[in-house]
């Protein structure tokens, strides 16, 4: 695989979402060859079918390791079956991108990591915010802002029909602040670079439909060593609302970022995901006054109009982890950040079950 121009031929398990968006991406990327699909139920006759067909189908990952040999499997299964599909992957000599979060318990991330180290394969986490230039820009901007900083973000989604399938689904093993805060958290890390020392979290279940230990609602509190400190939100389900379902906002001494989604923020769009990473503009205020305490700047508008869609960034996460199995990229980073935001997520969790604050 170390050779520059070999095709990777990568097998896609799992076919919601996620799974058809990375499967259109290997097939629109040279270098990429799908040699299977796989999945339980029927949702993968229907990404054959819009790949154009012709692909092998398998109902587990075991036959199709053993009978298509792929270099390189790309996991976006729900999250109680990461740890084991990853781990039997990279067993195989295979590379793995993988649907964040990267386990359902720190201890199954670790495995993961000790997994792709002893195997010497890449193993790459889907933070697809890393790879979108406005967050990269707001991550940026934020850095400028001195410290210490105040982040404040949520993600509400007022979702139905096959969202709340989704959802649902999802909730059998994780929360709504685990599976997506993970994100967030991640964009804080990278925003501080300082260690986060404590968190507390409340959550409450607003439905019969989930199970009894789960909770749909979640917001989560981090302080970090350097005095900064930043909450998140999610919420699942209809019966959110979408008033304020897109906050994303950084303060610090200097002055703001935030992101201002106009149209994502439309009625009826919370649960679209496109919308959840579309952004458009961020809006820059400075907080230096003259000697009449005006302000001596004009707020700034940074327009991203040009920004990529949602199936733009999933194309961009693959060439990511194309160049990553052929230049040999050194993951530990990136690994060793996806472990650390999934510890702070399931600490927001334990801090929501107890109702106490944890220490990390």
């Amino acid at each position: 695989m170390s050779t520059l121009h070999s095709t990777v031929r990568v097998l896609v398990v799992g076919c919601g979402n996620m799974g058809a968006s990375h499967a259109i991406a290997y097939a629109n990327t040279d270098g990429f060859e799908i040699c299977g699909i796989v999945s339980t139920g029927k949702s993968k006759e229907v990404l054959n079918e819009k790949l154009g067909g012709g692909y092998p189908l398998f109902n587990d990952l075991t036959t199709a390791l053993q009978e298509t040999k792929p270099d390189a499997v790309c996991i976006s299964t729900y999250p109680d079956t990461h740890e084991a599909f990853a781990i039997q992957s990279l067993e195989s000599g295979c590379h793995v991108f993988i649907e964040k979060p990267l386990a359902d318990t720190v201890e199954g991330a670790q495995r993961v990591v000790a997994a792709s180290e002893k195997a010497g394969k890449k193993v790459v986490v889907g933070y697809i915010l890393r790879h979108h230039p406005s967050w990269e820009k707001f991550v940026e901007v934020a850095q400028g802002l001195g410290r210490p900083l105040v982040m404040r973000m949520n993600l509400n989604q007022q979702s139905h029909g096959y969202m709340w399938t989704v959802h649902r689904n999802l909730m059998k093993s994780l929360s709504p602040i685990v599976d997506c805060g993970v994100h967030y958290i991640d964009v804080m890390c990278q925003m501080t670079r300082s260690k986060p020392v404590q968190v507390n979290a409340i959550g409450a279940r607003l439905t019969e439909e989930i199970p009894a230990g789960n909770y749909n609602y979640g917001q989560l509190q981090i302080r970090f060593e350097d005095g900064s400190v930043g909450w998140y939100e999610a919420g699942w389900g209809p019966m959110m609302s979408e008033t304020a379902f897109f906050v994303k906002d950084v303060i610090g001494p200097k002055g703001c970022v935030s992101i201002v989604a106009k149209n994502a923020g439309g009625a009826g769009k919370s649960d679209n995901v496109d919308a959840h990473t579309k952004t458009e503009s961020l809006r820059v205020h400075y907080a230096q006054l003259d000697e009449n305490d005006q302000f001596t700047q004009e707020d700034t508008w940074i327009d991203m109009q040009d920004e990529p869609d949602h199936q733009e960034l999933c194309n961009r996460e693959q060439r990511y982890f194309l160049k990553a199995i052929r230049e040999n990229v050194d993951l530990t980073d990136h690994l060793q950040d996806a472990v650390n935001s999934l510890r702070i997520a399931f600490a927001c969790d334990e801090s929501v079950k107890t109702g106490q604050p944890v220490m990390l």
